[in-house]
């Protein structure tokens, strides 16, 4: 299989070393609108060839959108017009519904995955792509029952390939679930931030003081903007959604600060305990 993908930053990368360690592909293809990417990607060994748009479309088995999600709703419909029947498309995206929407009525359709791996870091860049990054995480598939047979198929067996058991679930879902579980966690860290860096002046502080708990937490705020602004707007009502109801938890924990309420603070933090049945 030679698969084409489009957009060689962390998730791209990522998913080349994935695909070329585990055999999956033959050849990788790089498409991307910086060059400084593309060169990495080849010093990096992340990629095997540098191809325009039109050249990997023409060439490739497998076709891979890992660009911001504000551009794969087009570019997935560009791809879709000049696919043959045997081609097959993925997208790596953080938000599905708008896509999904978009591409609903295309005759090719039927050539398109839509998924999701959960799994991501702070960085950005082909230089960030990390070793076995997806080894152990969640892919959804959006929408499984309006792809082909094969092409479905297909992606199954590569996530399993890489180690990533499946999940499915329709787009309007996927969104609200990501909102609550991914996105409300980089606006909390990036308004965490805002806020150390307009109270703390002295940055000599923020740095030797800062103690391992603030930093799991504001890690989050060294994401790219140019990643997580059209995330924030494409997901924008379900991401309100969720922060309506983070306010309104921060509200609760003020008053009861100022109430010295020992009973509903402790009652607070021993229900926010019980995700450690979830997660751990």
């Amino acid at each position: 299989m030679k698969a084409a993908i489009i957009g060689i930053g962390l998730i791209g990368g990522s998913f080349a070393l994935a695909l070329k360690e585990k055999g999956v592909t033959e050849e990788v293809l790089g498409i991307d609108n910086s060059t400084f990417n593309l060169e990495k990607a080849l010093a990096l060994k992340l990629i095997d060839k540098v191809l325009s748009l039109d050249e990997a479309v023409a060439e490739a088995d497998l076709i891979v959108l890992a660009t911001p999600v504000n551009s794969i709703p087009t570019l997935a419909v560009k791809i879709l017009n000049r696919i043959s029947d045997r081609q097959i498309v993925m997208d790596m995206g953080s938000t599905k519904q708008e896509l999904c929407e978009m591409i609903s009525q295309h005759p090719r359709r039927g050539r398109f995955v839509a998924t999701h791996p959960m799994w991501g870091t702070e960085y950005s860049g082909p230089e960030a792509a990390v070793h076995g990054a997806f080894a152990g995480r969640t892919a959804v598939v959006c929408e499984p029952e309006r792809s082909d047979a094969d092409a479905l198929e297909t992606i199954e067996a590569i996530y399993a390939a890489i180690g990533m058991p499946l999940l499915t679930m329709g787009a309007e879902e996927h969104d609200t679930h990501t909102a609550y579980i991914s996105h409300i966690s980089h606006i909390t860290s990036f308004a965490l931030a805002l806020t150390v860096l307009e109270k703390e002046r002295e940055e000599s502080h923020i740095f030797d003081l800062a103690g391992g708990g603030f930093e799991s937490t504001v890690r989050l705020a060294k994401s790219s903007p140019d990643t997580w602004l059209p995330i924030f707007m494409q997901n924008k009502y379900n991401v309100l959604d969720v922060l309506r109801e983070h306010i309104h938890q921060l509200q609760i924990f003020r008053k009861m600060l100022e109430n010295d309420d020992l009973l509903g603070l402790r009652a607070s933090m021993e229900k926010a305990n019980t995700i450690r049945k979830i997660i751990d």
